[in-house]
């Protein structure tokens, strides 16, 4: 396929394509009177790399992990990187967990809300600000 039709299929412009040709990210594809011609791999590759992206990878990152001769060395280098994406996926857990208090809490003033204040409080090291109710106009909800 030609480099339009390859970063179509991905909702990507030419020129990304060309830029990843220019970092190592991509083999260059073969020349075809003048214009470049993807394979598959091409596509598994692009597909790996949007994918590493999308994991919050830097395109440096990625030059590593696919450039890295050996299977162990990968690996502690994907290992590295688990790691980091289970202390985001932890964040991410505990922001949704508080903004699906607020849109639950009927409280005038959330962040006053006693359950609110647990959940912040838990991922606050431990304070304890009040019990574990949620309370309006002086009754538990």
């Amino acid at each position: 396929m030609r480099i339009g039709e390859l970063a179509e299929r991905f909702g990507l412009a030419p020129h990304v394509l060309r830029h990843w040709e220019s970092m190592g990210l991509l083999t260059p594809a073969t020349r075809v009177s003048g214009r470049r011609q993807y394979t598959s791999d091409h596509f598994v590759r692009v597909m790996t790399i949007l994918r590493a992206k999308s994991a919050g990878m830097s395109l440096e990152q990625i030059r590593e992990v696919l450039g890295v001769p050996g299977q162990r060395e990968r690996r502690e280098i994907l290992q590295r990187h688990h790691a980091e994406l289970e202390r985001r996926l932890h964040e991410i857990t505990a922001s949704k967990a508080l903004i699906e208090h607020i849109m639950q809490c009927q409280a005038d003033d959330f962040t006053q809300c006693p359950g609110y204040r647990r959940l912040a409080e838990s991922e606050a090291g431990g304070w304890n600000l009040h019990e574990n109710v949620c309370v309006v106009e002086d009754r538990p909800v």
